[in-house]
């Protein structure tokens, strides 16, 4: 007989995780070996299961996509599988590079969850159909996208670095954060080109996904975002 897949519910709804876990606990080639109704429980009970995979909202009350690198960072052998509301490009750029592995919606069906979490469990990558509409939609080159770079080496931007960036993350164009800051666009262009090479990232998306991390700019404001 061979050992179940274990797996990790999070999410900050209860309704969500019982009828998930109801589902699962049908299958014997599952076991549900903990639930998290925020970022702390889950870190807690990564540490002490190390499952072999975690269906988590990342975008739920309590949760994010830092959670995401958290947990990437504390279980490196957890295929992670992201169930969400939101479906907008960015969101999903930074959940895949921050290590989720397989998404989908939470308006699919049940069939369709537990054909995610039975692809991702053999290895394999699951996007449901309106994750692929919006990827394809906007235009992202899935296989060109990096993941977060988990090295402690420091990242030291300037003050003027840190404020074009932020406004680069509120999708502000060169000219306007030109205006804002009093700079020509060929200075803003400079400096963006400056921060992409501190951050070692080629496009302005993971440029916006290390803002959130770091705090400079909320993460609702994108993540959430339609």
């Amino acid at each position: 007989m061979s050992i179940p897949t274990s797996i990790i519910l999070a999410d900050s709804s209860p309704l969500f995780r019982y009828g998930l876990r109801t589902v699962l606990g049908k299958h014997s080639n599952y076991e549900v070996v903990g639930e998290a109704a925020s970022s702390e429980e889950l870190m807690d009970l990564l540490k002490v299961h190390k499952p072999d995979m975690l269906v988590l909202d990342c975008l739920a009350s309590g949760f994010s996509i830092d959670t995401v690198v958290s947990c990437a960072r504390t279980s490196q052998r957890t295929k992670m599988i992201a169930i969400t509301v939101s479906q907008n490009g960015l969101t999903i750029v930074n959940a895949l590079r921050a290590g989720i592995t397989s998404y989908i919606k939470k308006d699919c069906s049940m069939e369709e969850v537990l054909e995610a979490i039975e692809i991702t469990s053999r290895g394999g990558t699951f996007f449901c159909g309106q994750i692929l509409d919006a990827i394809r939609r906007e235009s992202i080159d899935v296989s060109d996208l990096e993941l977060v770079d988990f090295t402690c080496d420091p990242v030291v931007l300037t003050e003027r670095e840190i404020e074009v960036l932020t406004y680069i993350s509120e999708g502000l164009t060169n000219v306007q954060i030109a205006e804002k800051l009093f700079l020509s666009s060929h200075t803003v262009n400079t400096h963006r080109k400056n921060i992409m090479q501190k951050l070692g990232v080629n496009n302005t998306a993971s440029m916006v996904m290390y803002a959130v991390k770091s705090g400079f700019v909320s993460p609702n404001k994108f993540l959430f975002h339609q």
